[in-house]
């Protein structure tokens, strides 16, 4: 998928995000921060308290797709080439998250799907997390190829409750080799 916005349907397209989507990034990230504080390794408090310029960075550092419905941000995903010579051949999906009222409709499909079209072009191997009681994002990962590689008890802690991780991966060379 190119930086150019993909139309997925009339009313629905898919872009990568750039610095002049800083202030919407920012807002639907502590939307899902605030939501849905035991899916996301950040806090609420830690982001609000950086400034819309942090937020550009990050997306100038990694690549953030947004899906918008009637030009409105309704949900992201992130995925950034690891660092360093011997891990530079992995990715990492994260920030994943659709707002409520457009959930059910897809879009965290497409988004996860252009996402790994852009990784396949730059790494052999994409990984994420997820918390295992997320079964509709661990349905979603397990039918486009993911397999879990492992589970880390008491990976999070919000509130006064653990949350297990389960670590997911897609291996592009294995896939390619079992079609």
């Amino acid at each position: 998928m190119s930086d150019e916005t993909l139309a997925m349907s009339a009313d629905v397209t898919l872009r990568r995000l750039g610095a002049d989507d800083a202030a919407s990034f920012k807002a639907i990230r502590l939307e899902a921060l605030q939501a849905s504080p035991e899916l996301f390794g950040s806090t609420y408090e830690l982001e609000n308290a950086l400034d819309v310029a942090w937020f550009a960075g990050r997306l100038a550092d990694a690549h953030v797709l947004g899906a918008f419905h009637a030009g409105k941000l309704v949900g992201t995903a992130g995925f950034s080439v690891q660092q360093g010579p011997k891990v530079v051949h992995k990715g990492r999906l994260w920030g994943m998250y659709v707002r409520p009222g457009a959930r059910r409709l897809g879009l965290g499909r497409l988004l996860v799907r252009a996402l790994l079209d852009v990784a396949r072009e730059q790494v052999e191997i994409v990984q994420l997390t997820v918390i295992r009681d997320n079964e509709p994002a661990r349905k979603l990962y397990d039918s486009l190829g993911f397999v879990a590689f492992g589970m880390e008890p008491r990976a999070s802690k919000h509130g006064d409750r653990y949350y297990d991780e389960t670590h997911m991966m897609l291996d592009f060379g294995r896939a390619a080799d079992a079609c």
